[in-house]
Order: structure tokens, then sequence, then C-alpha cells
């Protein structure tokens, strides 16, 4: 469940002038395949991360001595050893992932984004691969650490993720928030909680059980099911695989392999991926 970031429309012109026509997903690589080109950050655990060898099946960085894996590189390798392709796994920032589809850079972006009203302006989404809810993350002995509610988070100091629903739609909903400036990344965002620097950090389910591995002395509050949960719409909790605007094939070819999959399945693989996250990210 994963963040809304504008994208400016000056951007999305020229990126859209710059991609002339064409994917590279019909690019063949030396076996002869075509070659799958997904973008992600390969820093965002359990989603995906950045590992020096090819441990538990991780995937080479394109342009890179190193190796990605986690829950997206999971699901990428699935989509394309079904659908007869080679993956190449591309590194890049959040804020260049929609540019790269809108460029042709990459044919498609497997990374925690949320299929917001926002995004689908710009690029097309699959059918959610996966459903998380909104959570916080405490230090033990916290003033916060028995909080029930929203609203028992009043007047913490906190802080997210820059571009995302965590710090955009849910830390305003907290009363009398000390709001600080958004981390570049989610392992930033963990650090400013860990040292101390803030009370609380918002972020959604997987991200924080991921968290309570890397950092024991953490807390998960999660208000689901309560009278005093963070007010978010549907689009904001579901994740879905960008593509470019219009390539319904591939657009198509991924939901047929999402359609043989089940919530269990996506609970499974996210669980396996929290299991072999490095502990520092």
């Amino acid at each position: 469940m994963r963040r809304i970031a504008a994208l400016a429309a000056v951007m999305i012109m020229v990126a859209a002038l710059a991609f002339a026509g064409g994917s590279k997903e019909s690019a063949a690589s030396e076996s002869g395949n075509p070659v799958l080109r997904v973008a992600m950050e390969c820093g965002y655990a359990p989603y995906n991360w950045t590992q020096t060898t090819d441990a538990n099946g991780a995937v080479p960085i394109a342009d890179s001595n190193d190796y990605a894996y986690g829950y997206d590189v999971m699901m990428a390798k699935l989509i394309a050893e079904t659908l007869g392709y080679d993956l190449e796994i591309v590194k890049l920032d959040w804020d260049s992932l929609v540019p790269a589809v809108l460029s042709g850079t990459v044919d498609c972006v497997i990374a925690g984004q949320s299929i917001t009203s926002e995004r689908l302006q710009m690029v097309d989404f699959t059918k959610p691969y996966y459903y998380a809810s909104i959570i916080c993350l405490v230090n033990e002995g916290s003033e916060y650490e028995d909080a029930q509610g929203v609203q028992d988070l009043a007047g913490a100091v906190c802080t997210s993720q820059l571009g995302t629903i965590w710090y955009d739609v849910c830390l305003p909903q907290i009363p009398d928030a000390d709001i600080l400036p958004a981390q570049e990344s989610a392992p930033a965002m963990l650090v400013a909680l860990n040292s101390g620097r803030v009370d609380l950090v918002c972020t959604d389910m997987p991200t924080g059980q991921a968290a309570l591995v890397a950092y024991p002395g953490m807390r998960l509050l999660d208000f689901a099911g309560s009278d005093d949960d963070f007010q978010v719409s549907e689009e904001e909790i579901n994740i879905g695989i960008s593509v470019r605007k219009g390539n319904t094939e591939l657009l198509d070819a991924i939901n047929g392999v999402l359609d043989t999959l089940t919530i269990e399945d996506f609970n499974r693989m996210m669980d396996e991926a929290i299991s072999v996250q490095p502990l520092a990210q």
C-alpha cells in the first residue's frame, strides 16, 4: 500500500514524447526469449531490496554487480516464467519509476504502487497483486505504545516516506501531530524512529512486519477493525503493476497470471519474503 506521487505535467509530456512508440518488452535476450524489463527501487523491504548474492533466487540488477529480491521480484519471476520472458530488473529511484514506463525504458513497474486515480491518468494498472492495511510503528516503551486508535496518537512527533499516502493522507489525521519533513526512503523512515527523532512512523502492514524483524525493539500498532482507524480509500490499499497506457497486450498477459493466484498465495509469498529479508535495508 504505497505512495501517491504527483508528477508534473511537463514531466509527463516530455517522457511521453521520448517514448517514440515502442516498449522494449519485445527485445530478445541471448536465449532468444523476449526480455521483460521490470523497474523497482530495490530498497523497500519486504517488497524489494538489494543483496550481494543470488541467495534464495535473487535476480541480477541490470548494470550492477548486485542482486534484487523480495516480494516484487518473486512476483516478477513468476510472471516472466509463466509468459516465457527472460527477466531483467532495473533499479530506479521512486520518482523515476513512472517516467521510465512512459518513456519505454522499462516495460512495467512492480514496486508496491497503489492504484490511485492520479497514477491512472498516466499509466495503466493490472488488477491488484497485493492488498495491504495501514499501521503505525513506535519504539518499545513509547507513551503511544498502548494506543487503541488514531485519536490516542494525539500530539505525536511523526514522519513517513516522501510521496506516500502514509505521509500525505494518514499523518494529518492524527490530532495536533507534529509532522516532520518526509523521509526519502522507507529505510530512512525507520532509522528516524529507531534513533528516537520521532515518536512514530506510519506505513503499511508488510513494511511494518519487516521492520519488526530488523528492529525488534519496535512495536506495531494496528487499528484495523476499530472505530478509530485511518480513513483511506480502496484505491489506496490496492497495489498493482503499472504499464504504459494502451499496452493492452502486456496488461492482459500479466492479469492472466494474476488470475491464477489467490489472496492466500499473495500472503504466502509475502511471508516468505519477510522471512528472508536482510536485516539492514
